[in-house]
């Protein structure tokens, strides 16, 4: 059971990872919204010659390059706790949230918990490798000459792969949250995977600034076929 409680998380977050493109079958969610938003991006950003394009994905990406700082760090520290396992006993116990770990049970579970941070630190750093490529893409429109709607598509789709990879490394920091309810009793860690889980759905697919992107995205489909 201690090690069913360790791996629940993990396996949530590559549950959700692959159980979300199917529910957006039948409701289309805030991320995929938001493609679409990117893509308009894209459309009109070669229409206009301003440096406000750069300055929007230069934002992107120092929120992604800060977020992959920190995943270091946070590798470090796990490692750090390796070094001090038993000194971290003895904390657990001193505070009273030792459910009766062994030593075998922290250290299986702190390797898990340093996988998650890898993991999110390569999301990361793929996100801001994609996003810099967008922003070359991005300045090598020519906006004297007519840009083709598979240029454009083709550019936003990079941004929107940009965009799902810092979603995953963010999703990382949402499940990294059971792991430490885990030091109380495994089933809080399980029950607060669960409660992430339903967190993340309701987020995607209820929640008010889903649908605001949504009312955004119908008003800006009705302006265009006004136009057409």
């Amino acid at each position: 059971m201690t090690l069913v409680a360790t791996l629940f998380p993990l396996v949530c977050w590559f549950a959700y990872n692959y159980g979300v493109p199917l529910l957006e079958k039948q409701r289309p969610s805030l991320s995929v919204i938001m493609s679409m938003q990117r893509r308009r991006w894209v459309a009109n950003a070669v229409n206009r010659e301003t440096p406000m394009d750069a300055i929007l994905a230069g934002n992107l990406m120092g929120s992604v390059s800060f977020l992959a700082s920190t995943s270091v760090l946070l590798v470090l520290a796990v490692f750090t706790a390796f070094g001090n396992l038993t000194a971290l006993m003895g904390t657990l116990d001193i505070v009273g949230i030792h459910a009766g770990y062994s030593t075998q049970d922290v250290q299986i579970h702190l390797f898990v918990t340093l996988a998650i941070f890898v993991l999110s630190f390569f999301s990361f750093t793929l996100a801001l490798r994609q996003f810099n490529h967008f922003c070359i893409l991005l300045g090598a429109i020519e906006q004297s000459q007519h840009t083709t709607r598979d240029e454009i598509d083709a550019i936003a789709h990079l941004n929107t792969l940009a965009a799902k990879n810092f979603n995953n490394g963010i999703r990382a920091y949402y499940f990294a949250v059971p792991m430490v309810f885990w030091f109380a009793t495994e089933w809080l860690s399980i029950v607060t995977s669960l409660v992430t889980v339903a967190f993340l759905i309701h987020r995607e697919f209820f929640s008010s600034a889903h649908r605001v992107a949504a009312s955004v995205a119908v008003l800006a489909s009705r302006r265009e076929q006004e136009r057409g």
